[in-house]
C-alpha cells in the first residue's frame, strides 16, 4: 500500500518569474524625500501603477513604527511595496513586506517558462528583433528581452518599452524606455523627439527631469559611457 503511494505521488512544479523592480531609498529627511515622489507622481500619475517597488533601508536606521509609518505612506501614494532590504529581520512585523536578499542592480525584466517540447526536425530561429508599426499608447508595457525594438509611431505618457538590446522610436518618446535590461551596455536609445518620463540602459536612469531642456522636441540618443548615460542630439 505504501508502495503504491509513493509510485503515485506528483511532484510539485514550480515556475520561476522576474521582473524590473524600482529600488526605493529613501533619504533623510523622509518628508523632502515623500515630496520629491509626490513631484514625480504629479508628472505622471500612473508612473508606479503595477510595477514592483522594492524598499532599501541599508542607509537608513528606522525604528518598526518608522518603517510602519513608511509604507503607509507610499500605499497612500499607491506604491505597493514587494519587498525590503537593508534591514534588520527582528524590525519587521508578519504584516510588512518580506525581507529579500541577493538583489542585483541589473536584472533579466521576463524569463520565458519552456516546456518539454518533442523534437521538431526544424525549428525557427528566434527572432532577435520586434518591429510595431503602430504607437505604444499610455498604460501598454511591450517587454521584449532577446534583442532590439523598433517602434514606427510614438510612445505615449505612461508607456514602456523594454529591451535587451536597443530601442528606436521613430516618434515622439513621452512615456519610458528601458534598453539593454540583460546587462547589454552597449545598448542605445534612439527618437525622433525626446520628452521621455525616464530612460534607462543596463540598470543606470535618467528620470525627465534630469534630461536637458534643450534636447527636448529634438532627434535624440542615448547611450552609456563607463557609468554614466549621455543623451545628445543626432542632428
Amino acid at each position: 500500500m505504501g508502495a503504491t503511494a509513493e509510485a503515485t505521488r506528483q511532484l510539485v512544479r514550480m515556475r520561476g518569474r522576474s521582473y524590473v523592480a524600482f529600488v526605493f531609498a529613501p533619504e533623510i529627511p523622509i518628508v523632502g524625500w515623500l515630496e520629491e515622489i509626490d513631484a514625480t507622481l504629479a508628472r505622471s500619475p500612473g508612473f508606479f501603477v503595477g510595477k514592483p517597488v522594492v524598499l532599501d533601508l541599508a542607509a537608513l536606521d528606522l525604528s518598526r513604527a518608522a518603517i510602519t509609518h513608511l509604507l503607509n505612506n507610499l500605499e497612500e501614494r499607491s506604491i505597493r511595496v514587494l519587498g525590503i532590504e537593508g534591514v534588520e529581520p527582528e524590525k519587521l512585523t508578519s504584516s510588512m513586506p518580506p525581507l529579500l536578499t541577493g538583489g542585483r542592480s541589473c536584472v533579466i525584466t521576463r524569463t520565458e517558462t519552456r516546456t518539454e517540447p518533442a523534437e521538431k526536425p526544424e525549428s525557427k530561429p528566434k527572432p532577435n528583433s520586434l518591429l510595431l508599426d503602430s504607437p505604444v499608447r499610455s498604460g501598454q508595457s511591450i517587454v521584449f528581452t532577446d534583442g532590439d525594438v523598433t517602434v514606427l509611431g510614438s510612445v505615449g505618457s505612461g508607456a514602456e518599452i523594454v529591451a535587451g538590446g536597443s530601442i528606436h522610436i521613430y516618434g515622439t518618446l513621452r512615456g519610458r524606455a528601458m534598453a539593454g535590461v540583460n546587462g547589454n551596455a552597449s545598448a542605445r536609445i534612439y527618437c525622433q523627439k525626446i520628452e521621455a518620463e525616464l530612460l534607462a540602459i543596463d540598470g543606470y536612469y535618467q528620470t525627465a527631469e534630469e534630461i536637458d531642456v534643450s534636447l527636448r522636441n529634438r532627434p535624440a540618443q542615448a547611450w552609456l559611457q563607463g557609468d554614466t548615460m549621455k543623451i545628445t542630439p543626432l542632428n
